[in-house]
């Protein structure tokens, strides 16, 4: 049976960064990391992607515009007819590479802000004046009349500040808003009191589900599928086939993760190996990885996901189950919602 090609590729090309973030999945530095693909390996894995079907390939990292080649791949990818957009570090981010950026068909750029004031948002960061980075980043990118999204990553330390968050967004001119919320992988291991509450994550997300419309940007919720729950109760989502939106956790089902090394993995932060793409293709892996074909069969989730009426919806964040109890396909622990069949 050939599966249809996933929607959504997200590659950390490479771990390099100089950025020092608390919530880091990657516990990415600014060392060197000697095993990462080379640019012809590289090549070969779009040409395989491009040959499986057409993608949108998130390049990130680290921060890929610490790899020289980063530029070439980027090209590259674009010439296979793949769609790419990039995840940037404000701090490598001038007008010389977004112009090279723009010019190698990539067609849209996030960068982060974490905070609506600086003290918080460089504390997140890790990294002095970094909130003022990302100012002058998107004053940079608006000024060159290309496309840009904020991403936030959400924890208790800036949950109030995401109102802020979002207005601010909206007035830089990006064109979307993604929250992802805080799963503890990496060093965000170290960020226990970090991680906000299931009643908490109720609140924001039917804040978010309640105001959708009110919004002058797009906003989309990352590690939080019980998002398409609360749309779904509140009735602005269909189950209707063929409901692209109704889809919750993509890991393994539409969406999949390759680290700088080549690991495959359902998504970034739920970091159990599905594939090596020094070994195997990615066709083999996205179509008989053990890991995959369990995430795409719902109807065997544990717990109350396994009952859940809202299970093909939602499916509960696998990563945050894995990091909770060492097991992907338990349920979703920071859902407040009880099914009917409890």
């Amino acid at each position: 049976m050939k599966f249809p090609a996933p929607h959504l590729i997200a590659w950390e090309l490479t771990k390099r960064c100089k950025m020092g973030c608390l919530y880091c999945r990657a516990s990415a530095s600014s060392d060197a990391y000697p095993d990462e693909l080379s640019t012809e390996k590289c090549k070969s894995i779009i040409d395989e992607i491009s040959s499986f079907g057409q993608s949108i390939l998130i390049i990130s990292g680290g921060d890929p515009l610490l790899r020289e080649d980063i530029f070439e791949i980027a090209d590259y990818a674009t010439f296979k007819a793949l769609k790419v957009v990039m995840a940037v570090n404000p701090d490598t981010l001038n007008p010389g590479n977004l112009e090279k950026i723009k010019k190698s068909g990539v067609k849209r750029i996030s960068i982060s802000i974490d905070a609506a004031k600086q003290t918080l948002h460089d504390r997140l960061r890790g990294v002095p004046g970094a909130f003022s980075q990302a100012m002058r980043a998107t004053e940079l990118t608006k000024k060159m009349e290309f496309e840009f999204q904020i991403n936030t990553t959400v924890t208790s330390y800036n949950l109030p500040d995401v109102p802020q968050i979002l207005n601010l967004a909206a007035k830089m001119g990006a064109k979307s808003f993604h929250l992802f919320f805080l799963v503890p992988t990496g060093r965000g291991e170290n960020l226990k009191d970090g991680e906000i509450s299931p009643s908490e994550y109720e609140q924001i997300l039917t804040f978010l589900v309640k105001n959708k419309d009110k919004f002058s940007l797009k906003v989309k919720a990352t590690c939080a599928p019980h998002y398409y729950r609360i749309l779904h109760q509140e009735g602005k989502l269909s189950e209707k086939k063929g409901d692209k939106r109704a889809t919750g956790c993509l890991g393994g089902i539409s969406f999949c993760f390759i680290s700088n090394v080549g690991k495959v993995q359902p998504c970034g932060y739920l970091q159990v190996k599905a594939g090596d793409l020094k070994k195997q293709s990615f066709t083999q892996i996205w179509e008989k990885s053990l890991v995959f074909n369990q995430l795409r069969h719902r109807e065997k989730l544990k717990g109350k996901c396994k009952i859940c009426m809202h299970r093909k919806i939602c499916g509960g964040c696998r990563a945050r189950a894995y990091a909770i109890y060492g097991d992907y396909m338990e349920e979703e622990p920071y859902c407040l919602y009880q099914p009917e069949k409890l």
